[in-house]
């Protein structure tokens, strides 16, 4: 028996944590938009769940008044992630690139980011937390690489430093083991 109650442990500290899985009942305003408009930009996105109940970040990126950038956030609580571990994220894109962005701490100034290219098809992208870089501002920092054992903040955001419009269609983001 102790070797079935060992077996069963392993198996769910091995199963996904569920960061967010979209749904229709899904409340959009637990996703905020923040975009270039807090330092004067022209930029504009959307959080929406759309009727097959996939979140839907979608919008304008303008270049007017400095801007340059489009966001949309949310707070978690997950409280056992290592480093080894990835985020797997059910995503159709329109072609362009993204970052996805972690914070640690609701409190610390920067994010921990990796940059992405979507397809245009639905896909699942995997992220290793290992490879996910500090930056503020759009600056690196010369700090180590992400190192925690938890994550209170996860954003999608574009920016790729030109005026376009973009669709990201957000199914299910987990971390795996």
């Amino acid at each position: 028996m102790l070797h079935i109650a060992n077996l069963t442990l392993l198996m769910l500290t091995l199963a996904p944590q569920i960061v967010f899985d979209f749904d229709t009942t899904t409340n959009p305003q637990s996703w905020q938009i923040v975009d270039d408009v807090v330092m004067g930009g022209r930029s504009n996105g959307t959080f929406t769940i759309n009727k097959e109940g996939h979140g839907v970040f979608s919008g304008s990126v303008s270049l007017e008044n400095n801007g340059g950038f489009s966001s949309v956030r949310h707070n978690t609580q997950i409280d056992k992630v290592s480093p080894l571990d990835k985020v797997q994220i059910r995503l159709k894109g329109d072609g362009k690139k993204y970052q996805f962005r972690v914070k640690q701490n609701s409190r610390t100034y920067y994010s921990y980011i990796y940059t992405f290219r979507t397809s245009g098809e639905w896909e699942e992208i995997e992220i290793p937390l290992s490879e996910m870089y500090p930056s503020f501002r759009g600056r690196a920092l010369n700090s180590p690489n992400f190192s925690h054992d938890t994550i209170r903040e996860v954003t999608f955001l574009i920016g790729n430093k030109k005026a376009q419009d973009f669709k990201l269609t957000i199914d299910k983001i987990q971390i795996i083991h």
